[in-house]
């Protein structure tokens, strides 16, 4: 049988009880709570449930996911359902990709304030758009954005930035007419970033000066109000990194975009090269490099792995995808139905009764052995062993 590929949980599995211990009171409770999680995964500790193929009787077990959205493992099935959900919100328009990110000494504070300031990340871009698309003088439009958080960069460092996906144009003041932007163009760039500069660094003194945000280690000074305004001085006459990527091909291309962004964690199993008792290698991407292969191989005590995955781990009950203006899950469906109307575009047709129901029991994934349905035998929690014991799969000659 081929060797099974190298997963995050089994860096956890193997180091995290030593992490813990060497890192003691230094952990908070949502890291220690994904780190069980990941460690737990599809495996005897969840329970699970005996399947069996209905035609060549071929049976396996399988073990329940953690379903937390900081695990590599759970996140493909998270974001199938969530893609499904939103395929009815598409219209037939342009689509546009904007991204916001903040500079590193806004980084540097948001490492110890992440719900103040990953917030204000999500409230001042979307905010920043909404403001320059209504300007007569840009689109004139009241416009719709779905927003994505991502603290990483590829190398696992702390880099937040806001993924926004916008369609090509909004609704007029008075409700009346869909205003398309130009074709392959939505808004200034330069003028998004401005706006944005100045919206972030007043929301981030309105939280100094309500006494939101906390300072520890080299940025204890910045308690001081005083400290605080001269270290956010040079700030407000840097450029901020606001840019827009061409325009998607088309309503499908968008969904595919989606499916990649919006429940994507620090690092993929897929990029894990090896692993040992001392480091761990993975394949991370250097932008760093204009021309030629980007994708080299980092290594990393493993210690430090962990560290920087665990840098990631949101606040609970912190939502990572939010939807602002005409997209905003209170009136989602009625704007969309009005846009729909002004475009004369017809609705999404109803899904195929014969492939929207699921048989109690069955199992969306096919038999690996001949492709028939798999149909559950036996479910147990954590804890039991199933009474039905599946046989080892056949190995090939």
């Amino acid at each position: 049988m081929p060797r099974r590929a190298l997963e995050v949980a089994d860096i956890f599995q193997a180091h995290g009880p030593a992490y813990r211990r060497a890192n003691a009171g230094h952990l908070n409770l949502s890291q220690l709570k994904v780190m069980s999680a990941i460690e737990a995964c599809r495996t005897e500790a969840l329970g699970g449930h005996v399947a069996a193929c209905t035609k060549c009787n071929y049976q396996h077990i399988a073990y329940n996911s953690c379903k937390n959205r900081h695990c590599p493992k759970c996140q493909g099935p998270a974001a199938r359902d969530w893609m499904a959900a939103r395929a009815e919100d598409l219209l037939p328009v342009e689509y546009f990709h904007l991204v916001f990110t903040l500079p590193a000494e806004i980084a540097h504070i948001a490492y110890w304030n992440k719900r103040a300031v990953y917030g204000l990340l999500f409230k001042a871009s979307a905010e920043t758009v909404a403001t320059i698309a209504a300007d007569p003088k840009r689109l004139g439009a009241r416009v719709g954005t779905t927003s994505v958080l991502h603290t990483w960069g590829s190398a696992m460092t702390h880099h937040p930035h806001v993924h926004m996906i916008v369609p090509g144009g909004g609704l007029s003041p008075d409700g009346t007419k869909w205003i398309a932007c130009k074709p392959g163009f939505f808004l200034p760039v330069r003028v998004l970033s401005r706006l944005f500069r100045r919206l972030f660094i007043n929301g981030l003194m309105v939280l100094h000066r309500t006494g939101q945000l906390a300072f520890f280690d080299d940025l204890d000074t910045l308690a001081d109000a005083e400290a605080f305004a001269s270290y956010l001085a040079p700030l407000r006459k840097t450029e901020w990194v606001v840019y827009a990527k061409p325009p998607f091909g088309g309503p499908e291309a968008v969904l595919a975009y989606l499916s990649r962004y919006t429940h994507r964690v620090a690092i993929s199993n897929q990029r894990l090269a090896s692993a040992d008792a001392d480091t761990v290698a993975f394949r991370w991407k250097d932008y760093r490099i204009k021309r030629g292969d980007r994708m080299k191989v980092m290594r990393l005590r493993t210690g430090e792995f962990i560290r920087r995955f665990l840098l990631h781990v949101l606040p609970d009950g912190f939502h990572r995808i939010r939807h602002y203006g005409l997209l905003a899950s209170a009136a989602r469906k009625a704007n969309i139905a009005k846009v729909r109307t002004l475009l004369r575009a017809e609705e999404p047709g109803p899904e195929d009764a014969s492939t929207a129901e699921v048989i109690p029991l069955t199992l969306r994934e096919p038999c690996p052995e001949c492709g028939g349905t798999m149909r559950i035998l036996e479910t147990f929690r954590r804890g039991e062993v199933p009474r039905s014991r599946a046989p080892p799969r056949k190995q090939a000659a």
